[in-house]
């Protein structure tokens, strides 16, 4: 496994391969993975480590940051963005697959449905008062 093995590319996945990275790594930014700052590899590493060509990677950051996923500068990198500005519906999507997951496991415990909003509600005041 390489230092990127959070990027995974599919040979058997009908999209091309540049769609593959930019979609991981925008997912990854959106559940906070890679948060504001974050520096990315170089073209030629992540190239490199996911063996695959110099111009799928730079297509890929070109778009993140056309985007306003990513900031390139030129001699520095690619860094996330301090705002990142990723589909609307990217982190809905994610919010919704953590809930479902949630609900899941809550059944498989058997908690009650009131339980389970309690336990959220205070995982919800948790993260609140960490931020402040």
């Amino acid at each position: 496994m390489n230092k990127h093995s959070w990027i995974t590319i599919s040979q058997s996945d009908p999209r091309p391969l540049y769609l593959q990275v930019i979609e991981q790594i925008q997912r990854r930014v959106a559940v906070g993975d890679l948060p504001p700052g974050t520096e990315l590899p170089s073209i030629r590493q992540l190239a490199a480590d996911l063996a695959v060509s110099v111009i799928t990677i730079k297509r890929a950051y070109l778009e993140l940051e056309r985007e306003g996923t990513i900031t390139t500068r030129h001699g520095k990198g690619s860094v996330v963005s301090e705002q990142p500005d990723l589909p609307s519906n990217l982190a809905e999507s994610e919010l919704e697959n953590h809930l479902d997951q949630a609900a899941d496991l809550g059944q498989l415990l058997g908690l009650s449905k009131t339980e389970l909003q309690r336990r959220l509600a205070d995982a919800y005041e948790n993260t609140r008062r960490k931020q402040t």
